[in-house]
């Protein structure tokens, strides 16, 4: 009975290897319902994800491989590649089968079909956008804040009053103009860009007094981008929910539901924290008041 039980280990053995070796899943997934081949995605077995190009840290990192500007969102290494391949791990997939492709930050939330089962490039959830395409629960909550060049008036404000007779830019679309139109409601007419580059740029020849960007962005625009940048302080929170990032499906696509589940293991196991930590956390940020 012994020698019995023994072959028969060895041939669940080796046919858990054969299957790893040809690609295919040695376990099924540890959520129930998502089995890979029961998702709805774009392509049978791969998880296609979207992002913005370039990809900027500190939500992407690794050296820059082409296609791909600046980063490499297959490295793994920054806050939203991290969370891409943690929430891919939830689901079963191994990594060789997660692939990402570039989209437009602004092509990402309008409607029609997606060349991607999610994207994710710090879009913030709107209704209006929601209109449009399905959104996951959040993968991080936003602050905005101000970014100027260092030593010009600006630079000194402590309020979110203080803040309104300067000429502020933000990139088109985002939740970041939305917020100076909203809140600040400076006395001179925001300026748009078509990129946070862009923005950056006017700046940089003071054509703008200070632009608004997401906190983790600040950080990298004034650590890299901008000489002699300096971060005025972190806007409050306004408007009736708190303001969160998430992950952009197309409209209706029942993938939302394992990655919401994904997701909130993440939350519960700790590792979006960790992630956060590792990525995203830094001091010298001031409030705004």
């Amino acid at each position: 009975m012994r020698v019995g039980v023994l072959g028969a280990a060895l041939t669940v053995l080796a046919l858990a290897l054969a299957a790893t070796a040809t690609g295919g899943p040695a376990t099924a997934t540890a959520i129930p319902g998502c089995a890979i081949a029961d998702l709805n995605l774009l392509k049978p077995g791969t998880l296609t994800v979207g992002t913005d190009n370039p990809a900027y840290p500190p939500w992407f990192g690794g050296a820059e491989r082409k296609p791909w500007k600046v980063s490499n969102p297959y490295s793994g290494k920054g806050y939203e590649s991290a969370v891409a391949y943690a929430v891919a791990k939830e689901l079963g997939f191994p990594r060789g089968k997660v692939t990402w492709t570039a989209v437009p930050f602004a092509s990402s939330f309008r409607p029609g079909k997606k060349p991607f089962d999610f994207y994710l490039a710090q879009v913030s959830y709107k209704p209006e956008r929601a209109k449009n395409v399905t959104f996951s629960n959040a993968y991080y909550f936003v602050n905005q804040s101000v970014v100027a060049n260092a030593g010009t008036p600006i630079a000194s404000v402590k309020t979110v009053a203080g803040l309104k007779r300067y000429k502020l830019g933000a990139q088109v679309g985002t939740t970041s103009y939305d917020y100076i139109v909203k809140y600040i409601r400076p006395s001179q007419k925001p300026a748009v860009y078509d990129t946070n580059n862009d923005a950056i740029s006017a700046l940089r020849s003071k054509q703008i007094d200070g632009i608004v960007v997401d906190l983790p962005t600040a950080f990298y625009v004034v650590a890299v981008q901008l000489e002699n940048g300096t971060i005025v302080g972190r806007l409050p929170n306004r408007g009736p929910e708190r303001e969160r990032f998430g992950m952009v499906f197309e409209k209706d696509n029942p993938l939302v539901r394992c990655v919401n589940k994904a997701l909130n293991r993440l939350w519960a196991n700790g590792t979006i924290k960790r992630l956060q930590q590792q990525y995203l956390a830094r001091a010298g940020a001031p409030d705004l008041r």
